[in-house]
């Protein structure tokens, strides 16, 4: 089990980000969370199967079509304490 607490920088609120994230999350089994920050960049807590968690995250440099990804930071955290990936406010 491993868990990655990330920060995606770029065009990457306004073009359905944290939905497309929550759907390739739910297909490789991935739990956490996802939300926008007041900067402009979204934050994203996942915790799963180290591949399938490494997965995501190179999916996250590429986003869904609309967005142009200009920075990913990963750290180490905890796993988040709730089933499921939900979509933060």
């Amino acid at each position: 089990m491993t868990a990655r607490h990330v920060y995606v920088m770029g065009r990457v609120q306004g073009v359905s980000f944290r939905a497309w994230t929550r759907t390739q999350a739910q297909e490789l089994g991935v739990s956490g969370w996802i939300r926008n920050r007041p900067d402009g960049s979204v934050e994203t807590v996942m915790s799963g199967d180290s591949d399938a968690v490494e997965a995501l995250i190179t999916a996250l440099r590429k986003g869904p079509p609309a967005a142009k990804v200009e920075d990913v930071r990963i750290t180490a955290t905890d796993a988040p304490r709730e089933p499921g990936f939900h979509i933060r406010g």
